[in-house]
């Protein structure tokens, strides 16, 4: 008998395709074909949190952190990876800003 491997991309992998695919596009106010904004530096991206969607700009570092993968997978099961507005986490955002303080 054989192991199976898994189909499912690692969750860290799985979201760098995506920001690729999604700077690959032109996206209204994002200026030149490709660019990020101008507020988003190198090594960061943007995520939607909340029900307000509320913006927040944090390192892609997060990303190895088992905690905000969580977030990561959370966000898959209720949005998927198929939506036009930006990265949603499905968190309050008083939960995520402390979290995110706790693994910076």
């Amino acid at each position: 008998m054989g192991i199976k491997k898994s189909n499912k991309l690692p969750q860290t992998t799985a979201i760098k395709q995506i920001m690729k695919k999604r700077s690959l596009g032109k996206k209204e106010g994002y200026g030149h074909q490709g660019s990020l904004p101008d507020d988003v530096p190198k090594g960061h991206f943007v995520v939607y949190v909340g029900e307000n969607r509320s913006r927040y700009i944090i390192p892609i570092s997060l990303l190895a952190h088992p905690e905000f993968q969580i977030l990561l997978q959370r966000a898959e099961e209720e949005f998927g990876f198929t939506h036009d507005a930006g990265l949603r986490i499905p968190c309050e955002e008083v939960v995520f800003r402390s979290l995110t303080a706790m693994i910076r």
